[in-house]
């Protein structure tokens, strides 16, 4: 596949000719990357790594077009069907994505070249719109505050029953697909036990609380041996048909691959069902990180941060650093629940390394206060430190300091990133992340930031460009 750009026919020019503008943010977002070709050169290597013979074969999305419509895919929060439908209807996107009169592929092609880059790169392509801001003039990095917030992963609620349920079906619908690949109407010795799982799965979610107390131990072990038992018969049918070969080559292959998918969900099985066991039967208290919460996104952490409307949230904790004029300077997925202190001393490097200074300002909420914390940001000159004290009695000192104009100055400055990450959950579509895998939440996340520094850059440069228009009287 190739990745190369091509010339420009006369139809494109035609297009582009016709009476109909670009949004004013958009038109500055494809100035801006018209205007850095090491953004779009980055995103090219990703799109030919691996490749033996990059310039030849059929032609495929070119680094622009792959780069352009996933900014505009999350800048308008569409799924994959409907940016594919928005930009083959309309003239002004076809321009901004750089299709012009070209066909514009199906979704699933958008979806392939879009897995094919990496977080790393979409970091260095984040860092590379900052220092861009830096260069003109719109940010000086001395105002700087921090938060985290919660991306979903795209699960259900993780309870033992319906994990169990997960794997009986998974596995069974596996060892279907083997006894198919393999010409077989099933595989002896393996027996499909989805509906007796399925009707004590719901047994247990019908349960009322006096009914979970005095039943649910029984139906569990009756869902758990069920488990067992398809488990233990997958992967017998492995064995006794590890010696079994499709006609071709290509047979060969894919039942290779669904062997492998049998033994990777029995495996998970496995743990499902043992930390069912130990908690529902044994009674003991299973550790998070002993837990697995989905057989699907395995990387998903639980993570509890004490709000009342959602106690518990199923997906990766990301930690946001957010200059003064809206840039998102740093963004980091995190592994498990960390306490949010533990990120100051890293965002101030970061920023120093982003801006050769520390900033004047530092905000963020109690969340962030420690001894530790406070030294660092004296030994980074930051004067003004606003960040609340985390609990035990003030002295006066500190009471007075917390009153004072610049502290609380500095608390409605950190208020702000509270607004931004509604704009990045609800607005660039944040909140739950429908591809699979860590690597491709890293890439989701990192690009919806990609997006909200590119349209923060482009209003920037607009209202600069109005000012320098205005007339002076």
């Amino acid at each position: 596949m190739r990745a190369t750009d091509r010339p420009m026919t006369l139809i494109d020019i035609a297009l582009m000719h016709q009476a109909v503008q670009l949004d004013p943010v958009l038109a500055s977002i494809s100035d801006f990357i018209d205007e850095h070709d090491e953004i779009v050169e980055r995103v090219r290597k990703d799109l030919v790594r691996g490749l033996k013979n990059p310039d030849t074969g059929r032609p495929g999305l070119t680094a622009p077009q792959v780069l352009r419509s996933m900014l505009l895919m999350r800048i308008k929060n569409w799924d994959l069907r409907e940016l594919r439908e928005r930009i083959a209807d309309g003239y002004s996107l076809r321009q901004f994505s750089c299709f012009y009169s070209d066909d514009v592929p199906q979704h699933y092609a958008f979806n392939r070249s879009f897995n094919r880059l990496t977080p790393e790169t979409v970091k260095i392509v984040n860092d590379a719109v900052v220092q861009a801001a830096v260069e003109l003039g719109l940010e000086d990095g001395a105002k700087l505050r921090v938060d985290t917030t919660v991306v979903d992963t795209d699960i259900h609620h993780p309870t033992d029953n319906t994990l169990l349920w997960d794997g009986v079906r998974v596995v069974t619908r596996l060892v279907r697909r083997l006894a198919e690949a393999l010409g077989k109407r099933c595989i002896k010795g393996f027996h499909n036990r989805q509906r007796s799982a399925k009707r004590r799965m719901y047994e247990i979610q019908r349960m009322t609380s006096r009914q979970r107390a005095e039943q649910q131990t029984e139906t569990y072990r009756a869902l758990i041996e069920i488990a067992e038992e398809v488990v233990a018969t997958a992967k017998t049918a492995l064995d006794t048909t590890k010696d079994l070969r499709g006609k071709t080559i290509t047979d060969a292959m894919k039942i290779d691959a669904i062997r492998d998918e049998i033994a990777y969900y029995c495996g998970l099985g496995e743990q499902v069902i043992d930390q069912s066991r130990r908690r529902v039967l044994d009674g003991k208290q299973v550790p998070n990180e002993e837990k697995i919460f989905s057989i699907f996104e395995t990387h998903t952490d639980l993570i509890k941060r004490g709000k009342v409307r959602t106690p518990v949230e199923c997906g990766h904790k990301v930690f946001l650093a957010e200059s003064g004029v809206g840039l998102i300077t740093q963004y980091e997925v995190l592994k498990g629940n960390p306490a949010d202190e533990v990120h100051v001393v890293p965002s101030l490097k970061n920023h120093r390394r982003a801006f050769h200074r520390a900033p004047k300002l530092y905000a963020g909420d109690r969340g962030f206060d420690s001894e530790r914390n406070v030294k660092a940001c004296e030994r980074n000159s930051v004067e003004t430190i606003c960040i609340p004290q985390r609990g035990g009695c003030k002295t006066p000192e500190r009471r007075a300091y917390e009153k004072s104009p610049p502290f609380k100055k500095g608390q409605k400055f950190r208020a702000g990133i509270e607004g931004r990450i509604s704009v990045m959950l609800r607005g660039r579509g944040m909140k739950r992340c429908r591809a699979k895998g860590l690597e491709h939440f890293e890439l989701f996340v990192g690009v919806a930031v990609l997006a909200n520094n590119l349209m923060v850059l482009a209003a920037l440069l607009i209202k600069r460009a109005a000012r320098r228009r205005k007339p002076i009287h």
